[in-house]
């Protein structure tokens, strides 16, 4: 059976105030010292480009790719790193940037991969937390939304590469 966006989890509305809000909130804490923005490729590209735009002072920005989900629903545990940063980190203010932290292997992972190159300090921010889904904890300093365990698409979020263009999230349903 084909998988299609069910209903809507998080309006649009909903995501851009929690982006302004989220924004502010790094741009007082972060305001003496501009921070680097480590977004992960590819579900939090859209989160991270709305959320830099939130953020009033300025911010350097790179990218690190990971994989842990292939083409299904469910996390496969194993995580990999496909693509790794183009910059030092050593002695900067970091804020990992997530799109969802679920069982927390990914974020736990490259928060440890990303503490071993010295930051300043290494902060995470995610726009969607699945707490009951959590098997590690790891700590997140800004969190967008707390959702229940549904598989989502939507504003960044993709099955098979599909849905990420949709400007709400939405629940992923069998139909």
């Amino acid at each position: 059976m084909a998988q299609r966006p069910g209903r809507v989890l998080v309006s649009r509305g909903e995501i851009a105030a929690r982006v302004v809000d989220l924004g502010r909130a790094i741009g007082r804490e972060h305001g003496q010292r501009p921070p680097l923005l480590v977004g992960v490729l590819k579900g939090a590209a859209i989160f991270m480009a709305d959320l830099i735009r939130a953020i009033p002072v300025p911010v350097a920005v790179d990218f690190v790719g990971v994989s842990s989900y292939g083409s299904a629903t469910r996390s496969s545990g194993v995580v990999r790193l496909t693509a790794d940063l183009s910059s030092s980190i050593e002695g900067r203010n970091v804020i990992l940037v997530e799109d969802v932290v679920d069982s927390g292997r990914t974020a736990d992972y490259l928060r440890r991969n990303l503490e071993t190159r010295d930051p300043r300090s290494l902060q995470v921010c995610t726009l969607l937390d699945k707490v009951e889904r959590r098997q590690v904890d790891v700590p997140l300093d800004y969190v967008g939304f707390v959702i229940p365990d549904r598989f989502v698409v939507g504003y960044g979020f993709d099955v098979d590469g599909l849905y990420r263009n949709l400007p709400e999230i939405y629940a992923l349903e069998d139909g």
